[in-house]
């Protein structure tokens, strides 16, 4: 069992976020749900698969920040992905960068403000 089960990066306004999220990284989201008084779009999740399941969260307690945990968002090509983030007015906060002769990591921020990582797969 993967001890990350669940995700949730923290949004100022959930429908731009889904927008930069969709523009970068490709994903489609559900309808807007509500719980406990917070709004959620989750990330497509397909169950028995590798990956925690993962939503954007905007409520009261939930602040973006670039300096809490970093989530890493696994993409098979981290230049195509970076070059839309930009183009989305994302800053990158750390290049492209080897980690050994296949792995590559990155970070960005996202629409909201929350530094978010990338790595090839």
């Amino acid at each position: 069992m993967n001890l990350i089960a669940h995700v949730e990066i923290p949004v100022l306004d959930i429908e731009r976020a889904m927008r930069f999220y969709g523009a970068v990284f490709g994903v489609s989201f559900a309808e807007i749900v509500t719980i406990h008084d917070n709004k959620m779009a989750y990330f497509p999740f397909v169950e028995g698969r590798d990956g925690a399941s993962g939503a954007l969260a905007q409520g009261e307690t939930y602040v973006p920040t670039k300096d809490g945990a970093i989530i890493y968002l696994g993409v098979k090509d981290i230049d195509d992905v970076l070059e839309r983030a930009v183009r989305q007015g994302s800053e990158i906060l750390f290049p492209k960068t080897p980690v050994d002769d296949t792995l590559f990591v990155a970070e960005i921020s996202d629409s909201e403000g929350n530094r978010i990582a990338i790595q090839s797969v």
